[in-house]
């Protein structure tokens, strides 16, 4: 199979021809079975695949919100978002409404040996009131059903157009009771979405809920535009534009007021923008001293960016760690990509990616314990996750060109693309590799998705 790099992009920089064959899942599991019990780990690593399914995650019933009487229907299924939101992070597996046994609304209503029955350890339940005047009173419980105690309750008045906020906001509240983390439903992706051909060819810059509502276009432009990173206030994107005709530029655009500046337009690429965790500078990659290298800029500042690498190498695609320590960057150095990491004072740069042939496109967690990229296998394009510490790698999806993985604030979904015919939608992927699914509600070929941080 042939393969070029390019490097105008982040996610992904470097272009591979596709090669299809998706072989038979069990089979592999099969051969995958019988390769770890006959063969040592490569390089100190085992790659470990969970594909499909809910298996180990928290059972849990969302009874659907009943309306009062009197109350004006929402058009906004509650229960619906919150059941979605949480089968999404793969950590639970909401119940088929269908086959609940009863609608309670509240807790003294509850007859909780009949949800012991159906298998649920936790119970949501919840009623909505009002809507005449376009405001509504929305309470909900959190039971826990072998306990038979009430682990959360609370009441909100909201206006109609807020209720699938709430919704993600009590699915927040949900993840926190149980999970003991921060469940980040309630923020933001920024993608690419293009749009026509040829000429009439349109790149938008759009931000959105992380369900695919609310979308809202910041920039519009007939070139492309690439590599979009959230500041870790979320109030700035990076990005980088071909506006000016073939030559790129990267810019920092303040989303709220849409104003925006050129932080790097220097001879050759520049490309690839991310942000360090205090918000203060990005790391780029240019090629300005005659070879891709990765680079520390300042907004705003007058100083000259700083150079991290120096090699013959085409280094690329930066990620921070969460300390702002280390710098995760792909590279070809080696002789085909692979994932290395260098500190960002500079100095010399370790491999950190050995499975196969072709890894590419880190992203970290926030708690800088899992690296999320694109890890080549089969000849197919797959989203994999690696535990740092413990270097033990999985692959989370299964599809031929699936690319551009980004972490949720929570850090335990990824939201990626990934190829359907001749478009590319968007879906995410927990990194447990029990919950895949597309996510419906964001347009046709879009690319690069980034996943907003947590509100402040």
């Amino acid at each position: 199979m042939s393969e070029q790099l390019a490097y105008t992009t982040r996610r992904p920089q470097w272009r591979r021809a596709k090669t299809h064959g998706k072989g038979d899942l069990m089979l592999r599991l099969l051969c995958l079975l019988l390769a770890l019990a006959l063969a040592a780990p490569a390089a100190g690593q085992v790659r470990i695949e969970i594909t499909g399914g809910a298996e180990g995650a928290l059972p849990i019933a969302v009874v659907p919100f009943q309306v009062g009487a009197g109350a004006v229907p929402p058009t906004t299924d509650m229960a619906g978002i919150i059941r979605a939101d949480l089968y999404r992070s793969g950590l639970f597996d909401p119940l088929d409404p269908e086959n609940h046994l009863g609608q309670p609304s509240r807790f003294e209503d509850v007859r909780f040996q009949n949800w012991r029955a159906l298998g649920a350890d936790s119970l949501v339940v919840g009623r909505i009131e009002g809507g005449a005047e376009g405001r509504y009173t929305v309470r909900y419980e959190l039971l826990d059903v072998y306990g038979g105690d009430r682990l959360e309750g609370k009441r909100f008045r909201v206006n109609a157009d807020a209720l699938r906020p709430l919704a993600h906001t009590i699915s927040d509240e949900i993840f926190q009771r149980l999970i003991g983390r921060p469940g980040g439903f309630n923020t933001r992706i920024a993608y690419v979405q293009v749009e026509g051909s040829g000429d009439e060819q349109q790149h938008k810059l759009v931000i959105a809920q992380a369900d695919g509502h609310g979308p809202q276009t910041i920039l519009t432009s007939g070139r492309p535009i690439l590599s979009p990173d959230w500041s870790p206030d979320g109030e700035r994107i990076a990005y980088v534009s071909f506006e000016s005709g073939r030559d790129q530029r990267i810019f920092v655009q303040t989303v709220a007021s849409g104003a925006r500046e050129v932080v790097a337009d220097y001879p050759g690429l520049n490309g690839a923008p991310a942000w360090s965790p205090d918000g203060e500078r990005l790391a780029v990659t240019l090629s300005k001293d005659g070879n891709p290298d990765i680079y520390i800029l300042t907004p705003g500042s007058d100083r000259q960016p700083r150079r991290v690498t120096r090699h013959f190498g085409i280094d690329t695609e930066p990620a921070w760690s969460p300390d702002g320590e280390h710098l995760y960057f792909t590279s070809d150095r080696g002789g085909s990509p692979q994932v290395y990491r260098v500190a960002a004072d500079g100095g010399e740069a370790e491999r950190v990616t050995f499975q196969g042939s072709y890894n590419a496109s880190p992203d970290l967690s926030t708690d800088g314990r899992l690296m999320t990229f694109v890890h080549r296998q089969d000849g197919n394009f797959r989203i994999a996750v690696m535990d740092l510490e413990r270097e033990l790698m999985r692959v989370l999806t299964e599809g031929s060109l699936d690319e551009s993985p980004s972490f949720s604030a929570s850090g335990t979904m990824i939201a990626y693309t990934r190829a359907t015919g001749g478009d590319s939608e968007l879906a995410t992927v927990s990194v447990y590799g029990r919950a895949q699914g597309e996510l419906t509600d964001f347009p046709a070929e879009v690319r690069e998705p980034d996943w907003s941080p947590l509100p402040q």
